[in-house]
């Protein structure tokens, strides 16, 4: 019975060693995905661009695609828009318009940066294609490299992007390190 009683000990230390001896310096694809996802809630990527608040002066026919995108984000509740002025030019079809713009609660999560009259907001924010496959490369025991696909996912501010993207995706290359007590994450 003794004999019984130790082999069966022997054989769950055995397997528990196995068990816990996994080799946690191995990384895939779906576990680099996780990584590089956790790490872009805590640090997202954006692309950035300058919106003008304050008096805003628009004409009818010239800067009338100007002012509907500021009667979008005014209607999406972001920004007030208070009529200040009104011309009619005289023996034209054109008019003048003088308003008085300002930011709203709703838009602070997209603004990054504001002044007086400007704020760097919020146009993209990248997120990461789960339909791309996440190509890694382990280059040691402890790091790897991972090129992963970020698609393009517009915020209300997007029209404002002086110079749109010839693709709505980027690459981007991320390093991972193995760290003892965290596991793997993004350098």
């Amino acid at each position: 019975m003794d004999s019984y009683k130790s082999l069966s000990i022997l054989f769950i230390a055995i397997i528990s060693m196995l068990t816990s001896c996994k080799n946690e310096a191995s990384i895939d694809e779906s576990d680099a995905s996780e990584v590089i996802t956790a790490h872009l809630e805590s640090n997202p990527e954006f692309k950035t661009t300058t919106f003008k608040f304050g008096e805003l002066k628009f004409h009818s026919r010239k800067d009338r695609v100007d002012l509907k995108k500021y009667e979008e984000l005014a209607d999406k509740g972001l920004i007030l828009m208070e009529l200040d002025e009104q011309k009619k030019v005289f023996l034209s079809k054109d008019s003048t318009y003088v308003y008085q713009v300002t930011l709203k609660e709703n838009a602070a999560p997209l603004v990054i940066e504001q002044s007086n009259d400007r704020a760097t907001v919020k146009a993209v924010n990248y997120i990461l294609d789960d339909d791309k496959p996440v190509n890694f490369e382990q280059t040691n025991d402890k790091t790897a490299k991972a090129t992963v696909s970020l698609k393009i996912e517009p915020t209300d501010f997007y029209p404002f992007l002086n110079k749109e993207s010839n693709s709505d995706f980027i690459t981007k290359t991320y390093k991972l390190k193995l760290k003892k007590d965290k596991g793997w994450e993004v350098e």
